[in-house]
């Protein structure tokens, strides 16, 4: 036999069908520590011709001779080949670095550098198919470096250092692959929180050009790399905003530019920052934010979104008011913005808008700090726009994907909340609306209380026939359970006929006798019963002041069980 043959019969030897005995899996695996242009992908299936093989067979045996590794290459990457491939990195952008400095006004010097800076990064991708490597990122210096890159100089579309970093980063934290090793992916969160990335990171985006195609998804890859890193570590979303995020968004997000998916995101990401966080949506108010958001939504007072997407940035923006008004100060900010009367605007004009403007009214009023908007709401003709809503369910609102049960229960709240906080002539307007043409008011309350007892004392059975079954097999009901029973009645339709029999207990008890016997004689010609509507009181009662203080809650509770007295 000579030389050829043997070579040829080499990959036999073995009847093995591991990926190492592949002499061409070898050779690309060693190419790509190698060369390393265009690799850190996966490697992509070719068809070797038979006249190239032996050659290709020799380069891998001088290649095995050279790192006598036989043994250790079972796959394409592992930490020797991502250390190899991070200290390339480190090199190609150290001299890059010291050309530039050496070379300031002399592009063509250090141009090439560049590219292989470029290549170095485009071909780290691969890293991110081994989140278990991470920690070779961090302990090497590479984020660190990666991180100072964000800054580099040249903004050229074609060779963008800063973007080619970007994209990287945003691979690097898919969530997906954050979760296939979390030990990983902590270390490199990590890492990246303590050089400043966000802060970088909105540095580089204020010089970026969206008008660029390239620097455009540049844009769009660092928000990305912000919800991803929000999606794993929420308690990041405060510093986050702190570290110039939240500024940025709302500059981008009233920029006079045309809707596109860079401005959806935009919207996206401030709904996930100002989630369950007071101290975001602290900052948002400090920034004129509520102004900001009240702008960009008024467009929609008498215009739909003319697509999809446009819709989905309307509703962002919504949900980001919704969670900005949960914050005391940020409902002056709300009430002296108008706010009120854009919502109620919106609520007249019959358009998409609407659904999402009588949340956004909801949490205006809601609670203590809703008073003075509830007074200004009843000053601006508000109650002429809120009972027709109560009357009957607007068939567009089921069409734009509000539920009746959903629609019901705003609308009872905005009532429920103005009853108990409106004072003086305002509260007199709000009971005279329920005397209007005949107690119609009254009728409608008593029809949706029937409604929503009926759905409720069903789920009741269902829950009953539950319990029944766990203690006829021995199970324990703890207050876990307890709690999940309530929460599953809460959806049934009991917070909707909490809020419904508050109303009655209110209406009642303001010294109208008219309205108190309207309320008494349904209840007896339906069947009702005074006392379920007492004990569905107490159980509200029992449950109130979640989140609120001791001394709310017990002032609250006194106030409701003095006017059931009245009931």
């Amino acid at each position: 036999m000579d030389v050829g043959e043997l070579l040829s019969y080499q990959p036999d030897k073995g009847a093995k069908r591991l990926r190492d005995d592949d002499p061409e899996e070898e050779h690309r695996g060693r190419q790509r520590l190698q060369v390393g242009r265009d690799a850190g992908r996966f490697p992509e299936a070719d068809d070797p011709k038979s006249e190239d093989l032996v050659h290709d067979k020799k380069k891998l045996q001088e290649l095995m001779e050279n790192e006598d590794q036989e043994d250790q290459e079972a796959e394409p990457l592992d930490e020797s080949s991502v250390k190899k491939m991070i200290l390339t990195f480190e090199k190609r952008s150290y001299k890059n670095q010291e050309l530039r400095i050496k070379f300031p006004d002399s592009p063509e010097k250090f141009m090439e550098s560049e590219l292989d800076l470029n290549d170095i990064i485009q071909e780290m991708h691969v890293i991110a198919t081994m989140p278990d490597l991470y920690h070779l990122l961090v302990e090497l210096n590479a984020v660190h470096s990666l991180l100072g890159l964000l800054s580099h100089e040249n903004t050229d579309p074609v060779v963008n250092v800063a973007i080619a970093v970007v994209d990287l980063l945003q691979e690097l934290t898919d969530i997906d692959t954050l979760h296939e090793s979390e030990e990983g992916a902590e270390v490199l969160i990590d890492a990246l929180l303590e050089g400043q990335v966000v802060a970088l990171l909105v540095q580089n985006m204020e010089r970026l050009d969206e008008q660029v195609k390239e620097e455009a998804d540049g844009v769009y890859n660092t928000l990305a790399i912000t919800e991803n890193m929000a999606e794993f570590r929420p308690g990041l979303c405060t510093e986050a905003a702190q570290q110039g995020l939240m500024q940025w968004l709302l500059k981008r997000i009233k920029a006079k530019m045309p809707f596109d998916a860079n401005k959806l995101y935009c919207s996206e990401i401030l709904a996930i920052l100002l989630q369950n966080n007071d101290s975001t949506r602290e900052l948002l108010g400090e920034l004129d934010g509520i102004d900001v958001l009240l702008q960009q939504l008024s467009v929609f007072k008498r215009h739909n979104p003319s697509t999809a997407e446009e819709q989905e940035m309307m509703e962002n923006l919504f949900d980001s008011l919704c969670s900005c008004l949960m914050l005391a100060a940020n409902r002056d900010r709300f009430l002296k913005g108008e706010g009120l009367q854009l919502m109620n605007l919106m609520l007249r004009e019959k358009k998409m808008s609407r659904m999402s403007a009588l949340k956004v009214l909801n949490h205006a009023v809601i609670g203590p700090e809703g008073s003075d908007n509830c007074h200004k709401f009843v000053d601006i003709l508000g109650l002429r726009t809120i009972f027709p809503l109560f009357m009957k369910t607007p068939k567009r609102m089921k069409k734009a994907g509000l539920s009746d049960k959903e629609h019901e229960e705003h609308v009872c709240s905005i009532i429920a909340s103005m009853l108990r906080n409106l004072k003086g002539q305002q509260r007199t307007r709000l009971l005279s609306k329920f005397t209007e043409n005949d107690c119609e008011k009254v009728d409608r309350l008593m029809e949706l209380h029937f409604k929503y007892l009926e759905a409720v004392q069903l789920a009741d059975k269902k829950i009953e026939g539950e319990k029944h079954d766990m203690v006829r097999r021995g199970e324990i009901i703890d207050d876990t359970m307890e709690d999940e029973f309530y929460l599953r009645r809460l959806d049934a339709g009991l917070f909707v006929l909490q809020l419904l029999c508050y109303i009655m207990v209110e209406i009642s008890s303001a010294g109208i006798p008219q309205l108190q016997q309207r309320v008494h004689q349904i209840l007896n010609l339906r069947g009702g019963s005074v006392k379920v509507v007492r004990h569905i009181m107490r159980e509200y009662v029992e449950n109130l002041g979640d989140g609120k203080s001791a001394e709310f809650k017990e002032n609250e509770q006194k106030r409701i069980l003095d006017l059931l007295e009245d009931f």
